[in-house]
Parts: C-alpha cells; sequence; structure tokens
C-alpha cells in the first residue's frame, strides 16, 4: 500500500517472523512506548525510532523473538506449579526459566542469536548490575541469568554487566557445581530443567530443601514444551494463556516477585550509557513504574541538590525553524486518519461552550417576547393574561486553561504524538471560544543527573541529596500567543532524543505558578501523564517514594487550597492514586475524546 510506511512494513516482518516462531497463526504484535509484555496472543514490543536504527530495530526483534519463544517452548501452568514462593528465589527462578527457552533459539537461529544479543544488551545498561559496587549490590537474579546463558550459548556476558557477574561468579561456581552443566543436558525438557533449577536455587541457598517438593511428582501423565506440535495438556496450555501477561523475566532484579517488579526494579534500572544530556539515546529511555504508594512519614522533605542547570525553555529555542516545521510535518503526517475524530469532538466541546456563553430566558415576564410554548393555556383559560419571555445575558467567567503534558521517556511514539495532536485541537477550538490556553511540556535535560549528579558527586556525595538531575520545563505556547504561531512548536515532541525522565511535583508547582500570574477568574490546569514521577539519580539515593511523596504533597495542596482547578488524564497507567478528579484511559486513541468530556465537565462547574 502506499500509505504504508517503513515502520508498518517492519511490523508486518516482525509479526510473520513471530507467527512462525510461535506456530500461532493468529498472533498480534502492536508498538508499545511501555514495559514490553506477552498478553495472551498479543506481543507488546518497544517501538523504534520513524527511520528504524539498528539498535532499536534490533531491540524490537529481540523481544518480539523472545515473546516467540516462550509461546513455542514455555509452559506456564507447569511453571507457575514449581515456582518457589520466597519472592527474591521466584525471580531467579523465573529469570532462569527466560535464559531456557531464548537458548533454544540462540542455539538453533544465527539471526535470533544476534536479535536477543542486542535485546539482553540493551536491558542490561538499565539493570542494578551495572552500578553496583559490592557483591551484595548485585542482583543475583541478573547474574545467574547472565551466567547460564555464558553457559547454554556461549554469548559473552554484555560489556556493562561484566563487573557486576565477576563480583559474584566465585560464590555462584563454588557452590553450583555442575548444576550448569546439567541444565545445559536439559535444554529442552522444561520439566527436568525446571527440577534442576530448583536444585541450584537450593545449592544457593535461595530455597529450603524441605520448601519445595520436585515440580510435577503427583502429576503423572503430563507432557512437556519442547519444540514438538504437543506441548502439555490443553489445561495446561489454557492455564498459561491467562497468565501470560507479565513483561520479560529477566528484567527483575533481586527480592523481586512479579508482583514487586514494578514496586522497585524499574525505579532503579532505568540510568543508562553515555554521556549526559546526550541527545541521541532515546532507546534508552527508562520503562515507567507504575508502584503502589509506600506511607511515608509526615515530615518528610523535599528539596532540589542544586537549581543551576535547570531551564524554562521556548520550545523553538530547542532547535532551528527549519527542524520545527519538518517535525510538525512529521507529527501531521502521522496522525491524519486521528485529527478528524478529535476535530468532530472538539467541535462538540465548542458548541457546549458556546451555549454556555451566548444567552438564557427569563419566564413570566410582563413584557418581552411572547412566549409561544404558553399559548395554550391562555386558549384552555381565557382568564390567563399572556405569558413573555425576555433574553438574559449568561454570565461566562474568563477562563485560562493549561494543558502540562508529561515529556519523558515512556510516553515515546503514539502516546506523545496523541497528546501533542489533541493539545493542538484544543487550543485551537477554546481560542474560538473566548478561552486563552497554554500548552507546557516536563522533562529532564539528560539521563544519568546531568550536571547536577556531577555536582554532587564533586561534593563528596552528601547523603539524602534531594533531586539529583537537571529539570527541563518547555513553554510550546504561552497563554496570551495566538496559536498559529505557536501551531509548529508542537512537532517537538516528536524529536528524538527529547523525551528523557520526569519530575511531575516540580512541574505541577511551575505551571500552578504561572496559572496564578494569570489574571483570569477561572484557572484549569490538566495534566497528561502516564504514571508516576520517574529519575534513577533521585531515587537512587534518596529514601523510598521520594518523588511520588513530593507529588502526592503538590497535588493535596493545589486541590485543597488553590483556586487552580486541577484534573488529570492517564494513559494507561492509574492516576486517580494521586488525582481526586482524574481519568484513565488504556487506549492513546481515547485521548481526544478524554480531554473535551474532562474540561467541558470543568467549564459547567461554577
Amino acid at each position: 500500500m502506499a500509505s504504508e510506511t517503513p515502520l508498518d512494513r517492519f511490523r508486518l516482518a516482525l509479526t510473520g517472523a513471530a507467527r512462525a516462531i510461535a506456530r500461532e497463526p493468529e498472533l498480534e504484535l502492536h508498538w508499545t512506548a511501555d514495559a514490553p509484555a506477552l498478553q495472551g496472543n498479543a506481543l507488546r514490543v518497544p517501538m523504534p525510532g520513524r527511520s528504524l536504527p539498528a539498535e532499536q530495530a534490533g531491540e524490537a526483534r529481540g523481544f518480539a523473538d523472545s515473546f516467540a519463544l516462550r509461546l513455542r517452548h514455555h509452559n506456564e501452568g507447569l511453571h507457575r506449579r514449581g515456582a518457589p514462593t520466597e519472592p527474591s528465589a521466584r525471580a531467579c527462578y523465573d529469570a532462569i526459566e527466560q535464559v531456557r527457552y531464548e537458548a533454544i533459539g540462540e542455539n538453533d537461529y544465527a539471526g535470533m542469536r544476534a536479535n536477543l544479543k542486542t535485546a539482553t544488551e540493551l536491558r542490561m545498561r538499565a539493570d542494578p548490575i551495572t552500578r553496583a559496587t559490592r557483591s551484595e549490590e548485585v542482583p543475583m537474579p541478573s547474574a545467574l541469568a547472565l551466567m547460564l546463558r555464558e553457559q547454554l550459548t556461549g554469548q559473552p556476558i554484555p560489556l556493562a554487566a561484566q563487573a557486576g557477574v565477576e563480583m559474584v561468579r566465585e560464590f555462584i561456581e563454588s557452590r553450583s557445581g555442575d548444576d550448569f552443566e546439567q541444565l545445559a543436558a536439559s535444554l529442552h525438557d522444561q520439566r527436568a530443567f525446571q527440577a534442576l533449577s530448583l536444585d541450584l536455587l537450593r545449592h544457593l541457598e535461595l530455597v529450603q530443601s524441605e520448601e519445595i517438593d520436585k515440580p510435577g511428582e503427583d502429576e503423572p501423565g503430563e507432557d512437556h514444551p519442547g519444540g514438538d506440535e504437543e506441548e502439555g495438556t490443553d489445561e495446561e496450555q489454557n492455564s498459561g494463556e491467562e497468565t501470560r501477561q507479565e513483561p520479560v523475566a529477566g528484567e527483575q532484579g533481586e527480592g523481586e516477585s512479579d508482583e514487586d517488579q514494578s514496586q522497585e526494579t524499574e525505579s532503579e534500572t532505568e540510568m543508562t550509557e553515555g554521556d549526559p544530556g546526550d541527545e541521541g539515546e532515546e532507546g534508552m529511555m527508562p520503562v515507567r513504574p507504575n508502584r503502589p504508594w509506600t506511607d511515608l512519614p509526615e515530615s518528610f522533605a523535599y528539596n532540589s541538590f542544586t537549581e543551576e542547570f535547570d531551564e524554562v525553555v521556548e520550545a523553538q529555542e530547542l532547535c532551528d525553524y527549519e527542524e520545527l516545521d519538518r517535525l510538525r510535518a512529521y507529527l501531521d503526517s502521522q496522525l491524519t486518519g486521528l485529527q478528524g475524530v478529535v476535530t468532530r469532538l472538539a467541535n462538540r466541546l465548542q458548541r457546549r461552550l458556546m451555549a454556555q456563553q451566548n444567552r438564557s430566558w427569563d419566564f413570566d415576564q410582563e413584557e418581552g417576547l411572547l412566549d409561544a410554548a404558553r399559548l395554550a393555556r391562555v386558549v384552555i383559560s381565557p382568564g390567563h393574561s399572556l405569558s413573555y419571555k425576555r433574553e438574559q445575558e449568561q454570565e461566562f467567567k474568563d477562563t485560562v486553561v493549561t494543558l502540562l503534558i508529561d515529556n519523558s521517556g515512556s510516553m515515546r511514539g503514539r502516546p506523545i504524538s496523541i497528546a501533542a495532536i489533541s493539545a493542538d485541537i484544543m487550543a485551537r477550538t477554546l481560542e474560538r471560544c473566548g478561552v486563552k490556553v497554554e500548552i507546557l511540556g516536563f522533562t529532564t535535560r539528560a539521563w544519568k543527573g546531568g550536571q547536577s549528579r556531577e555536582k554532587w558527586l564533586g561534593t563528596g556525595k552528601p547523603a539524602q541529596p534531594g533531586r539529583l538531575n537537571d529539570l527541563r520545563h518547555i513553554i510550546y505556547k504561552k497563554a496570551d500567543e495566538p496559536m498559529r504561531r505557536a501551531r509548529k512548536n508542537l512537532g517537538l515532541m516528536m524529536r528524538e532524543g527529547l523525551l528523557k525522565e520526569n519530575i511531575d511535583g516540580e512541574a505541577l508547582l511551575w505551571a500552578h505558578s504561572r496559572l496564578l500570574a494569570r489574571p483570569e477568574d477561572r484557572r484549569i490546569l490538566m495534566v497528561i501523564s502516564d504514571g508516576a514521577p520517574v529519575d534513577d539519580s533521585t531515587l537512587s539515593v534518596n529514601s523510598a517514594g521520594y518523588l511520588e511523596q513530593h507529588l502526592r504533597k503538590v497535588i493535596d495542596w493545589i486541590e485543597k487550597q488553590s483556586p487552580v482547578q486541577l484534573v488529570a488524564i492517564g494513559i494507561g497507567h492509574d492516576v486517580t492514586r494521586y488525582y481526586k478528579r482524574a481519568v484513565t484511559i488504556m487506549d492513546v486513541e481515547q485521548l481526544g475524546g478524554t480531554i473535551i468530556e474532562q474540561l467541558a465537565g470543568l467549564f459547567e462547574v461554577d
């Protein structure tokens, strides 16, 4: 088809390959800016950049191959029955199983070997093992998985993780004996491999001997998946399909179960290779956690180590006008189909707003326009006098709306495109209704803390330094600026390397302070985000939940004490845990309509 982009053709090729590997003709593959995941027969893999950079394309292929191999060679029911209950042991158990089914593909297919190698190397760059300075800090699931992968496939330990693995290699080898060799001999037999992996965990004293029986001993007659046409019983297969909804097991850290993974690991795994502030590290974006809240003392305080390197910058200052033109054209080309839908919804919002602004009627007046609706009672009872109505102008408060858009790495791809085009449509619609709109974005200048972290390191790494990254707050459109002048600026959100980490609490305070300086009677702040605040540099050296605590305090203060009306839209993650007035959407295509409904509801509140 003429309308197919290289990205579309790449997705179709990945889908076909995954179907062939998994032997699943109904398998579907979708892009995601969130954590890669396998859900039933749907694969969600990282979306590469529009130019298909080799490293990002390899990452997408690697995750697609891994998920397809999981469908082909992994029986989830059998796996769950043998799983240890202790979280750290379970994390190791899951990581070992992932190594098994990936090793089958790596050993049989050279192309798959290269793809899985790329995905593993990229994943390891963000793993806590790369930052470990003592053996106690090395996550055992990562080290164990890499050493087993080395044994099963001959693949070397990724460079970023070599130092961490070497810290614990002697300990693991001294206790494992010939466990790795036995595991290699049972690669295609999940049941036998599972039993041997539990032996390995017992030898490493991660589980007790009496804690787990050999899996499946009381379940004779069950088949195991091994690459043949029959992979376990129908009951086991159905059970496996129902539970395949977790990200890749190898992304888990030490001491975490599947349920705990999003709570801690991803908050620790977002630091990446490269120089601070490098604009070309799109493929190393953090995966957004959506962690449950952990209570912290009321005396918990928030501060920034330094604000010297923070910046508030207008969009056109971050790239030249020629590039803005090119980025805006790309944004329009990506969303031509969606724009018509959002425009129709925007027209509906305009009608609702204009209805509030136009007029109302006072009935049963002595003079004015004849009220034809009440003529019937005069005909029935001639004693009734004629009734008149009088038009009355409806007071409509001067209003300003700020759209605060999360510009973090996990918004990359379709979510940020939808947010940008929806902001464009809303701004033009509200402008026609006499409502002023400001469009802001927030991210950080660097992945690894940037100059703030360098300064902290240079001062001897004082404890509890507070926020430890360089903020970047972007003004896409000022409230008093016509939309026609700012329209190109929204294309900046499509720029590779712009989207990094996010510190929501300070971004809310910034947007809120700009609203308070406005003269309008009604001030509305709408936040568009896809999860909790994330900045690995800050989270790695402060108390757990440091950024979330601050965000909650800021939200509570605005909602209870500020004249600003606050509303939030979460994309793919539940933000109702933070905001009283909020809605969560699972499909980013719902964003345009959701913005309209939320704004309309706020305008109808006096």
